[in-house]
């Protein structure tokens, strides 16, 4: 999980800065987000201080029918020391005793014309995807077909080489050799690439490529669900490679698990045309289309028929 600040709240959301411009740098520990209704009313006993306050029209409209020392009293306590921003949404005006109350504690007081339901989901939304648990993972991220393929395998196996044609082929590109993956809600993973790294694409002997700059805004994205990993591995003789698929291996990313395929490199296969295939066939299992199960019924029944005309032969 990585720092998140008011200020890149305020930056990613374009919200307007009414005051508080030294608290912006308050961290945010916390995706969710309180709407002080019961707050505005007077009621403190357990107050979520330490989440971003979204103040929308009913309860600014709420708040205008107090008295001017109930006014004050209601935001001296919203604003209490560990309070990272407060919001106004709808476009509402800020009123002065949120603006007295915000600048004696530094706590920043921004304002957006968007909705208040609209922008609590953007904000909720925004927090869970930055604060969500995080973990870096060797490899190449790549969006075919709409599927979220995690490339692995050993240095020098190929990885890059395998992205740079499904590229070519149309598909996008995420990250390359360093993914970071954020575990946005249960079994949903998100990979990214490192801002250092982003578009970039590593080729032995060739170099560093940018592929925005290369092939344009369509071979890459910022993010994308994994949902199935392919790990390459140099060909073994000696190893016994699963031939039909009935198998299904897991790899397990933090607490989600990913469907696992192992994929060995020869001279001579086209690990992209491979890779292709798989999401496809991924994309047909999750729709209860499954090739290899319908071969083994198919093999399970042509043995059960066959079976008593073998044994009839045997007895003449």
């Amino acid at each position: 999980m990585v720092d998140v600040t008011v200020k890149d709240v305020q930056q990613a959301l374009e919200l307007e800065i009414c005051t508080g411009q030294e608290g912006l740098e308050r961290t945010i520990n916390k995706s969710d987000i309180s709407r002080p209704g019961l707050e505005m009313a007077g009621y403190f006993n357990f107050y979520p201080a330490d989440r971003i306050q979204l103040l929308g029209k009913t309860e600014l409209s709420f708040f205008d029918t107090l008295s001017p020392s109930e006014r004050q009293n209601r935001m001296e306590q919203l604003c209490a020391e560990c309070t990272p921003a407060v919001i106004i949404a709808h476009g509402m005006e800020v009123p002065e005793e949120l603006i007295v109350a915000a600048t004696e504690v530094e706590i920043p007081v921004l304002k957006t014309e968007v909705p208040t339901t609209r922008f609590s989901g953007m904000l909720t939304n925004f927090l869970e995807g930055r604060l969500a648990p995080m973990t870096t993972i060797h490899g190449v991220l790549v969006d075919v077909y709409g599927i979220g393929v995690l490339i692995t395998g050993k240095s020098g196996v190929g990885k890059s080489e395998t992205a740079l044609e499904l590229v070519k082929r149309g598909h996008r590109l995420v990250a390359d050799d360093s993914v970071e993956i954020r575990e946005v809600s249960k079994n949903v993973l998100i990979g990214t690439s490192p801002k250092l790294i982003e578009h970039m694409l590593e080729i032995r002997g060739v170099g560093i490529i940018d592929m925005m700059n290369l092939f344009g805004a369509s071979a890459v994205r910022s993010d994308k669900r994994i949902v199935l990993v392919i790990d390459l591995e140099l060909w073994d003789d000696k190893k016994v490679y699963d031939r039909l698929g009935i198998d299904e291996n897991k790899m397990k990313i933090m607490d989600t698990e990913l469907t696992k395929l192992v994929v060995p490199v020869r001279p001579g296969r086209n690990l992209s045309v491979i890779i292709e295939v798989a999401a496809m066939d991924y994309r047909m299992k999750s729709m209860g289309i499954n090739a290899a199960q319908e071969f083994s019924e198919r093999l399970e029944l042509a043995i059960s028929e066959g079976t008593p005309n073998r044994q009839k032969g045997a007895s003449d």
